[in-house]
């Protein structure tokens, strides 16, 4: 795994526009958009930029919000959760402990066992399909 403490500039090498303006600067990528959104092959979900494991595919769903769709993490150790007032709102940001990535939101109206939506954006994440 990268260190988390790299420059910008590394940042900006390292990743292509998209992800660095979603991973680094906070961005997001419009619905519908991203290339894992109806992924369904089994596998796991990394961190874009330092490859943490984050999700695995058993608990991806079709939220219908328009993001790839996680009910759970597969470790909660991996994920940093920040309360996030950016639009006039009380969010929960979803980052990579590791990096300190930006990878999208957490929402409480999920399906069971968890109740949680983690609607993340697609150039946040690798995905490593299963061997």
């Amino acid at each position: 795994m990268d260190k988390p403490n790299k420059s910008d500039e590394y940042w900006k090498t390292k990743l292509t526009d998209a992800q660095y303006r979603v991973c680094r600067q906070k961005g997001t990528e419009k619905p519908f958009s991203g290339s894992l959104l109806h992924n369904t092959m089994p596998g796991k979900y990394l961190c874009v930029c330092c490859e943490a494991d984050l999700f695995g595919h058993d608990a991806k769903y079709d939220s219908g919000s328009g993001w790839p769709s996680f009910f759970e993490p597969l470790s909660y150790e991996n994920l940093k959760l920040t309360p996030d007032f950016s639009l006039g709102q009380m969010r929960i940001e979803v980052g990579c402990k590791n990096c300190q990535a930006h990878l999208g939101h957490v929402f409480d109206d999920g399906p069971k066992p968890t109740g949680k939506r983690y609607c993340i954006n697609s150039v946040a994440l690798k995905f490593m399909p299963k061997k």
